[in-house]
């Protein structure tokens, strides 16, 4: 990626904690419409660089912008831009799946609720709640409270986990669907299959 008019850029992030290196220095371009897929082994980095970009972790050295200005996620307008699932998102265990959304929906301004359930095949479960999902529902309510939220900017960490191969193709939909609408993705996966379906680049972290 290298548009000057990109609308994320990291150049040469890096983070380190008390002399420990958990990103080495690392620079990624997204462009409106473009999707970066981020491999590497476990430990190389790659959810570490996902909290730098949505501004959840401060980098050590380097810098990040959105737009041309510095990443600031006490910037209102920057959060609204970034829609991420770096970790699970706080479900209210009161309240049922399509509550959640209806939620969502209401804070964002944006459509149908039912629509995010639908895009994840999770329609059925709208009248359960958290509790009651097994670990690959739970793993498709995250993606579907994430993608329920309008963007600029979507970050994912392992969206495919806990997923068969079915439902990862849901996943593969969703990410097409958000590039095709002009959102700049970058997202990290040790799924081979999903990275090349989607993906238009890819970075190798911690090498």
């Amino acid at each position: 990626m290298t548009d000057d008019s990109a609308l994320l850029v990291a150049e040469q992030v890096a983070v380190a904690i008390d002399g420990f290196t958990l990103l080495s220095p690392t620079s990624l371009r997204l462009g409106s419409g473009s999707c970066v897929a981020l491999r590497g082994a476990n430990g190389a980095g790659k959810t570490t660089l996902l909290r730098v970009l949505a501004g959840r972790l401060r980098a050590t050295a380097g810098s990040v912008t959105l737009a041309g200005v510095p990443l600031d996620e006490r910037r209102s307008d920057q959060r609204a831009a970034i829609a991420a699932l770096i970790e699970p998102p706080t479900l209210y265990p009161d309240l049922t799946l399509r509550d959640q959304l209806t939620l969502i929906s209401a804070a964002w301004g944006v459509g149908d609720p039912d629509q995010a359930l639908r895009r994840f095949g999770i329609e059925a479960l709208h009248e359960r709640f958290p509790h009651e999902l097994s670990s690959g529902q739970r793993q498709l309510v995250s993606l579907a409270v994430t993608f329920a939220r309008p963007c600029s900017v979507l970050l994912l960490d392992e969206p495919e986990q806990r997923l068969d191969p079915d439902r990862r193709q849901l996943v593969a939909a969703a990410i097409l669907e958000a590039r095709d609408r002009g959102v700049a993705v970058a997202f990290a996966t040790h799924d081979q299959r999903l990275a090349e379906r989607v993906a238009q680049a890819e970075l190798a972290v911690g090498s």
